[in-house]
């Protein structure tokens, strides 16, 4: 070990790296225009092929994304110095992949689920809004979260009221 080098240098670099990629879901943050849609569109992706998978893994999937998604969304916020960064879009891709739980993945969900949970996004009605004041990442996390429950039960609403 060389004089005035820290033994882990390359760690840090590492793990910051790492909490990027996961915080701005796989880098759809830094979209121009409209980042959290960005993610948003990211998290109906990838749940894609998370759809085929039994409901006890897709959940398991949710939950281990929102664990990690609160790390890596408070390391970026932290290096950053901002509350809630624009370019962390991973509570996006979390609240995506809530609002299709259990449910038929096909066009039609796929797509109001997208405006459903955009929706609740923007407008967060309570308590989605006073979870935002949570500490670090589970501010930045939880609130999308419930976002994406909202929109959930509001597909799940309108399919009952459509006879879907």
């Amino acid at each position: 070990m060389s004089e005035g080098r820290a033994p882990d240098s390359g760690a840090p670099r590492r793990a910051d790296l790492l909490s990027i990629v996961v915080a701005t879901g796989l880098g759809s943050g830094y979209a121009p225009i409209a980042p959290g849609t960005a993610g948003s569109a990211v998290g109906l992706l990838l749940f894609w092929p998370l759809h085929t998978q039994p409901p006890v893994i897709q959940v398991a999937a949710v939950a281990i994304l929102f664990v990690v998604g609160v790390v890596a969304s408070a390391r970026v916020a932290r290096g950053l110095g901002i509350e809630d960064p624009g370019i962390v879009v991973v509570d996006e891709v979390v609240g995506m992949w809530t609002s299709l739980l259990f449910l038929p993945f096909n066009p039609a969900t796929a797509i109001a689920g997208f405006v459903l949970f955009r929706i609740m996004d923007v407008f967060k009605p309570y308590p989605a809004r006073q979870f935002e004041s949570l500490p670090g990442g589970w501010g930045i996390m939880t609130d999308d979260l419930m976002a994406g429950i909202y929109a959930n039960l509001l597909l799940r609403a309108g399919r009952l009221a459509l006879g879907l």
